[in-house]
């Protein structure tokens, strides 16, 4: 199988070029092609000749987002349909990595694939509207949304929380947001098997589990060894730009559909503590 990934410089595309094997993957990162460029865009995935496009680049700065939404909308709305009618046009299967963060938070049970959309947000709003986009341009494409991703190949709530925890005694963490964090080792290989079992549709791709933030930085504290107190506070002691989703927990229900199971968020937090340390 040929694929092609958008995105192979960042957190997640790094995992992706490490996780797949037995195919031929060219990845590609901002330098080499940037979404905003549809001359471009087309170029590469005319050249590569994929059988599937992997969409894991965006603007993911969501505070950054707020503030410059032209750019938002740019990359993450309008360079995924640069992306899906290059898709399209060479004959290859598409996977777009979207957000929990299309969600307005207010419910207290999982959301579904199927439930609608309503994000609070810039960046949500950029993600919701290329998720309408795709469906209408590509209905065969696989939009796998997830949440609160961390890793080694870039910044991340843990690494941050464990330089902090290394230099400061105690630590506020808001405890009213609720979701599911995702390891991105995890994220790329569900990412090829849902590409190998040619998936379509919405389909929910977390860690299995959910904390709160402070449930999470405690745990990060805990399984480091480290000294530091972490302290709960609200959203508005930590007033952002973007509003988060108090609740963002994702259904694994179609993902359970396919035969697939995630590992749980501690599990994956242990094995990124130890990939970090080595």
């Amino acid at each position: 199988m040929r694929v092609t990934i958008f995105g192979a410089s960042g957190l997640l595309g790094k995992e992706l070029m490490r996780e797949w094997s037995d195919d031929t993957v060219t990845g590609l990162g901002s330098r080499d092609a940037d979404l905003r460029d549809a001359g471009r865009v087309q170029q590469v995935v005319q050249e590569t000749r994929p059988e599937w496009v992997v969409l894991a680049a965006a603007y993911t700065d969501v505070d950054g987002c707020e503030g410059n939404p032209d750019l938002a909308f740019a990359v993450n709305r309008d360079g995924a349909v640069t992306v899906a009618v290059a898709a399209k046009q060479a004959g290859a299967r598409l996977i777009f990595l979207s957000s929990d963060y299309v969600f307005d938070g207010t419910k207290i049970v999982p959301y579904e694939t199927t439930d609608a959309r309503n994000p609070q947000s810039v960046y949500g709003r950029s993600k919701a509207e290329a998720e309408v986009k795709l469906l209408e341009l590509a209905p065969d494409c696989c939009i796998a949304r997830t949440s609160w991703l961390f890793g080694t190949g870039g910044r991340c709530f843990p690494d941050t929380i464990l330089k902090l925890a290394a230099t400061r005694p105690a630590l506020d963490v808001v405890n009213d947001q609720r979701g599911c964090p995702t390891y991105a080792v995890d994220l790329a290989r569900a990412i090829v098997q849902l590409c190998r079992a040619n998936a379509n549709g919405i389909v929910h791709v977390t860690n299995a589990g959910d904390c709160t933030w402070f449930e999470f930085a405690q745990e990060i504290v805990r399984m480091a060894g480290l000294s530091a107190v972490v302290r709960p506070v609200s959203s508005q002691q930590m007033a952002r730009p973007a509003p988060r989703p108090a609740y963002s927990v994702l259904s694994p229900a179609h993902l359970q559909d396919l035969g697939m199971e995630m590992p749980s968020w501690r599990d994956a937090l242990r094995r990124y503590l130890e990939q970090r340390q080595s």
